[in-house]
């Protein structure tokens, strides 16, 4: 028996997978893991991160555990469109940093057959949800909820605290401003406030 095959099977498809968590839950070494097996399937991939985001390397995406990955820092979600040209994989880190406009922007490049990787924070320090990460994650094809440890009492953490009572959004840092909470040592350290 002859079975016809549709042409268009073996088409590239593109997705998108957020990994998405607080701070110090692993989102960046899930992201790096992640472009370091397609870098050794020998697939094209490209990384970027905010400009802003200048903590450990202005060139590299690094994370707590101090991987690296060289990465190109942008201004805006718009330029990742225009430097992503001849890729498989894009990695995008911090994302919560980027425009509302990293949404429409993974849309298209996974449209175009690009598997696009992104990670960021799912919540601000005030435990509301962060930038463009809630519609990177509607529109996700697969969603990882990271979580980290909480300092208090060792149960699983999904909130990051701040320790320092400035109340811009955006305050880079690490353990010296922020900790990772569970939800009931959240909740008793922001009533003490």
């Amino acid at each position: 028996m002859f079975i016809e095959r549709d042409v268009n099977a073996h088409k590239k498809v593109g997705v998108i997978e957020v990994v998405a968590g607080s701070m110090f839950s692993g989102k960046t070494e899930e992201l790096i893991r992640r472009l370091k097996r397609a870098k050794i399937a020998k697939q094209r991939v490209e990384i970027y991160k905010p400009i802003i985001d200048v903590r450990y390397s202005e060139t590299e995406v690094v994370s707590h555990d101090e991987n690296s990955i060289r990465s190109t820092p942008v201004e805006n979600s718009a330029n990742i469109l225009l430097y992503s040209n001849d890729v498989d994989v894009i990695g995008i880190d911090e994302a919560q940093f980027f425009d509302k406009g990293l949404i429409e922007v993974a849309a298209k490049l996974a449209n175009m057959g690009i598997r696009v990787i992104v990670a960021g924070l799912d919540m601000d320090f005030k435990g509301v949800p962060f930038g463009p990460i809630p519609g990177l994650m509607a529109i996700a094809d697969h969603v990882t909820k990271v979580h980290a440890i909480c300092v208090r009492c060792g149960n699983i953490a999904q909130f990051s605290h701040r320790l320092s009572e400035k109340e811009q959004v955006v305050l880079l840092g690490e353990k010296d401003i922020y900790e990772p909470l569970c939800r009931s040592c959240y909740r008793e350290a922001n009533s003490k406030k």
